[in-house]
């Protein structure tokens, strides 16, 4: 089963520096039926005006992940560290058991466009984190490149969670396929562009809860760039 949550059904908060689409109930937006999915429980469409950005604020017991789609925002945090990540990279932060940081377009000309991802961790308590690693658009061309995973495998960032996390840049040559392990949930995120997934139709901003399905079929993209998100299911 597809379930598609389009675009325009989103949450919405325009705060003249921060224009933010949720797409679960976040902040000011809640909907009792769109409070996550398995463990993804946050994604956040953020533009930021350029020299804005997110004062320092806590997080704790959350893993923490940013995808920048263009420009860049800087991060600095209470674990000392201190980064500006731009297209291509990707950041992770196990918040455990508490973290500051802040979030800032260092641009003064270029808005920042990126999203905000928060997956529930299956451990809590444990020592906050960061980690970031960087993912090119060759390495995602055609394929879905794992980007996020419990064990770090191929090179991608670690998570406290039995989800993997793939990210694909597609255009109409291209049609990749996954699949889904027996017992598993995904979700589908369009970043940017539209695609066909089996016989559903999404574009950018659109997202797809899928249950039930053995295999996925991205296919006659259109400048697309996507994220498929493989979770356990919730016991």
């Amino acid at each position: 089963m597809i379930v598609v949550r389009k675009a325009q059904d989103r949450g919405h908060a325009n705060h003249g520096w921060l224009d933010s689409y949720h797409t679960f109930s976040f902040a000011d937006y809640y909907d009792p039926q769109e409070m996550g999915y398995g463990s993804l429980r946050v994604i956040n469409e953020d533009r930021v005006a350029p020299g804005k950005g997110f004062g320092t604020h806590p997080h704790r017991d959350m893993e923490i992940i940013s995808y920048v789609l263009e420009g860049a925002l800087a991060h600095k945090d209470s674990m000392g560290t201190g980064s500006v990540i731009r297209p291509g990279d990707v950041q992770r932060m196990s918040a455990g058991t508490g973290v500051l940081h802040s979030e800032f377009n260092p641009s003064p000309q270029e808005p920042v466009h990126f999203l905000q991802i928060w997956i529930e961790p299956n451990a809590y308590g444990i020592a906050p984190s960061y980690e970031q690693k960087s993912f090119s658009a060759d390495q995602k061309q055609g394929r879905l490149r794992l980007i996020a995973s419990p064990d770090g495998a191929e090179g991608s960032v670690k998570i406290h969670q039995d989800a993997r996390v793939y990210a694909a840049v597609l255009n109409d040559a291209n049609a990749v396929s996954y699949t889904l392990p027996q017992g598993r949930r995904a979700y589908v995120h369009v970043a940017r562009g539209a695609v066909q997934l089996n016989d559903t139709a999404l574009s950018a901003g659109d997202g797809a809860k899928i249950s039930g399905e053995q295999k996925l079929h991205l296919s006659g993209a259109k400048s697309a760039e996507v994220l498929l998100f493989d979770l356990a299911e919730r016991k």
